[in-house]
């Protein structure tokens, strides 16, 4: 006689080989719109730069339509001042931010995917193409740093979208990574449910400084987060490496929503 364990087992068993039988004939699916994914083949050249930086092979299947609307700005447009709202008595005047998409189309839905949806393979996706932007761009620096998330968000999250984007720009540049350069004093409210941009400010205020592991005396670092709304993160970290002793700082991020630009170069 059958035991009443086996079938209860039997039907997982089934499951079990209809899942692997169906995932050899159904396509992949975008994760950005949920559609068909229809260009791995036509994907070949970031599949090799992905093994090359990870040692195996992604596991991200865009597809065709979402991938034609990844479209960076002008060259004359994507150099911003950090702070929207730039104000008196500022520790780091003239702070520039780097950042060629704006916050619509495809970024506007990727980067709510990275974070909620809890996608790393689109944050490295994003890094790779933010690295070759800041190749061509011709910026120089010693040291990639991401934002830090708070250990609440980053418990949440199994990942920080930051540091997943800053490591393939930091290989692509040949600078290295610096996850832990710095850390947060405090756990802050999400800037995304703060919409006044001197709450915001406030949030961050003083939320960083650098780990005394590390030693940024004279470096030029780049900054790395995936998006920049009222620069306010971007800007307290900024202050916290030039507190330590940084030579230069740049803030670079993946997507916005800015429309004034800054022609400073960094």
């Amino acid at each position: 006689m059958r035991r009443s364990s086996d079938r209860k087992e039997i039907p997982i068993i089934v499951r079990e080989a209809f899942k692997r039988a169906a995932d050899l004939i159904l396509p992949f699916k975008c994760p950005v719109c949920g559609g068909v994914s229809d260009i791995n083949e036509r994907f070949g050249n970031y599949d090799r730069l992905y093994t090359a930086l990870y040692g195996t092979e992604p596991e991200l299947h865009i597809c065709g339509k979402c991938l034609s609307m990844l479209d960076a700005s002008d060259e004359d447009k994507r150099w911003f001042l950090c702070l929207s709202n730039p104000v008196e008595n500022d520790p780091c005047p003239g702070l520039a931010l780097y950042m060629p998409f704006p916050y619509k189309g495809i970024a506007e839905r990727t980067i709510p995917a990275i974070k909620f949806g809890k996608d790393k393979e689109l944050a490295r996706f994003l890094g790779t193409v933010l690295g070759s932007l800041i190749r061509e761009e011709g910026i120089r620096a010693d040291l990639i740093v991401p934002v830090p998330l708070s250990e609440e968000r980053l418990a949440e999250r199994g990942f920080n979208q930051a540091y997943e984007i800053a490591y393939p720009v930091a290989k692509i540049n040949s600078v290295p990574v610096a996850e832990d350069c710095l850390v947060r004093t405090r756990d802050t409210g999400r800037q995304s449910e703060i919409h006044d941009s001197n709450k915001r400010a406030g949030n961050v205020r003083g939320a960083f400084e650098v780990s005394g592991s590390w030693d940024v005396t004279g470096l030029r670092v780049v900054i790395v987060d995936d998006v920049a709304t009222t620069g306010a993160t971007l800007h307290e970290a900024a202050k916290a490496l030039y507190k330590a002793g940084a030579a230069k700082v740049l803030c670079a991020a993946f997507a916005g929503n800015r429309a004034v630009k800054n022609a400073e170069p960094f």
